[in-house]
């Protein structure tokens, strides 16, 4: 029988080696075949959508109701390790580094031209109208709120319960050990689940790396007349992976949290500054109708599929959302789980749940009021509009040149890309060190250089090959299974949950009973 140090060092070469191989036979396939990859890729996706988007919207909406049963139960005061375990990290300290990690530079990088494109193009609404603008942030609320983060909490809660309650690894597999059995999940089974995890983080990271420079350089140009050129995208990469490395090497409580919290400081001053330049009111409108239209249709926006109308708004802005942060879960779960030893359940529920999705609705109103309001009087053209829609990386400077302070807020937006853009990289080359380390919560340097390396090189290569988009379908497909392993980790931690609570009570009854024999 192998020794437990002996197999620890197995899996983790067969988790790192077999990952570095299917990562290098799917990357070498889009550049060389851009064309059928987009082809296959799309192709695959639209069967899932078109026979598994019922699938999607039920267990996102399974997901949120799970995680408020929990944070509203008994479970809610157990801890993330021993009952008398104190955080890590400070609250602020916390929440930006899991909310840096959650949503990063998708935040900038669709902040204005989401709303705009569901304002030029609802559904059964006319466009550029009144009840097109109610739409588009009814629908942001809802693909940016509640429902993601409670797909992160569900890994991530899981993942926090087994590593610092139990002692598992820090490993997507650990999270199923009750389910499936120790000697699955340290098999076959186990791995194939760690590599899906380990491929679906270094695409999901390695597209928004690619999604992040293309609006830096975009910014550089409307800022300071930089070209927008795949030379300058490079360079800007290479430079920055320069500093996510170092940032890693660091340690979380230095480079991810200095980072972390420097990212927040700055979101929060390039959103005041939007809201003194803007339209306030119509900003203040937008928040509350949009979040009174955000509750009062959630059900119903959550469950939206028909049998025999056309689907294809859904499968292509929320079924593909929903697939994109189930993709994200196993990344940002890990990363949040690791970070968040000594808080509560019902603490760490609404910390990762409430807090960023109050945030993200504000953020997106702010931001969509800002594109928005432009289009209402006509100081956007139509011909503008669409092309915000079309080109995201373009339209939040297009915006801002229109407002006061333009060319200030264009120099916030772009140091904030540069942060986001640092944090996730750095967030994310952590996580893949501990997923091929076996789940060691403070991994090898060897790892985190390897692997920052690597996410660099697939960013760089797909933007030559302009192959960006097929690798985030392929990240969203590999990522399917984790369907059912989510659903499962809520199996397995509600199990866990109700066994660890018996014991407790036996415990206290046996307490009692002894306690009695003594006083006789």
């Amino acid at each position: 029988m192998k020794s437990p140090k002996r197999y620890a060092i197995i899996k983790n070469n067969i988790v790192f080696e077999i990952s570095l191989i299917i990562i290098l036979i799917i990357t070498t396939f889009l550049i060389i075949n851009q064309k059928k990859s987009s082809f296959l890729t799309n192709s695959i996706f639209n069967i899932m959508t078109q026979y598994f988007s019922w699938l999607y919207l039920l267990v996102m909406l399974i997901f949120v109701i799970f995680v408020t049963f929990l944070a509203l139960s008994k479970y809610g005061n157990l801890k993330l390790g021993p009952q008398n375990a104190m955080p890590e990290y400070s609250t602020f300290s916390w929440f930006a580094m899991l909310f840096c990690a959650g949503m990063g530079v998708g935040l900038v990088f669709w902040g204005i031209s989401e709303p705009i494109s569901h304002y030029i193009a609802p559904i059964d609404i006319e466009p550029y109208s009144i009840e097109a603008v109610d739409f588009a942030f009814k629908s942001v609320f809802m693909h940016w709120g509640i429902q993601p983060w409670a797909c992160y909490a569900i890994v991530g809660l899981a993942l926090a319960y087994y590593q610092f309650r139990k002692g598992y690894p820090g490993l997507i597999s650990s999270i199923l050990k009750p389910l499936i059995g120790e000697k699955n999940a340290n098999g076959l089974l186990g791995n194939l689940i760690d590599i899906l995890a380990v491929f679906a983080t270094v695409a999901g990271v390695a597209t928004s790396l690619g999604m992040g420079v293309m609006q830096i350089t975009s910014g550089l140009n409307s800022f300071c007349g930089i070209a927008n050129t795949l030379n300058i995208q490079i360079i800007i990469i290479l430079s920055i992976t320069i500093i996510f490395i170092a940032s890693a090497l660091s340690g979380i409580g230095k480079g991810v949290k200095v980072l972390s919290n420097i990212n927040i400081v700055l979101a929060i001053s390039f959103m005041i500054l939007a809201i003194s330049v803007g339209p306030k009111i119509e900003m203040l409108n937008n928040l509350v109708g949009g979040i009174g239209k955000y509750i009062n249709y959630f059900i119903e926006d959550s469950l939206a599929i028909s049998a025999y109308k056309d689907n294809s708004w859904i499968g292509a802005w929320r079924v593909f959302y929903w697939a994109w942060w189930i993709a994200w879960a196993p990344f940002v779960g890990i990363f949040i789980a690791r970070i968040s030893y000594g808080r509560t359940i019902r603490e760490f529920i609404i910390g990762v749940v409430l807090v960023p999705t109050i945030a993200s609705v504000i953020w997106f109103t702010i931001f969509g009021t800002l594109g928005i309001s432009l289009g209402m009087d006509k100081t956007l053209s139509t011909s503008l509009l669409e092309k915000i829609a079309l080109t995201p990386e373009t339209g939040l400077f297009i915006v801002l040149q229109k407002y006061p302070l333009g060319q200030l807020m264009s120099l916030i937006a772009i140091l904030l890309l540069f942060v986001f853009f640092i944090t996730s990289a750095d967030s994310g080359t952590f996580v893949l060190a501990m997923l091929s380390s076996n789940g060691n919560m403070n991994p090898p340097n060897k790892k985190k250089i390897v692997w920052g390396i690597i996410q660099t090189l697939l960013s760089i290569s797909l933007l030559i090959a302009g192959g960006l988009k097929p690798l985030q379908t392929i990240s969203i497909i590999a990522a399917f299974p984790f369907i059912f392993i989510m659903l499962g980790a809520c199996i397995s931690l509600l199990k866990s949950l109700r066994q660890e609570d018996k014991e407790k009570s036996l415990s206290n009854t046996y307490k009692t009973i002894n306690n009695f024999k003594k006083q006789k």
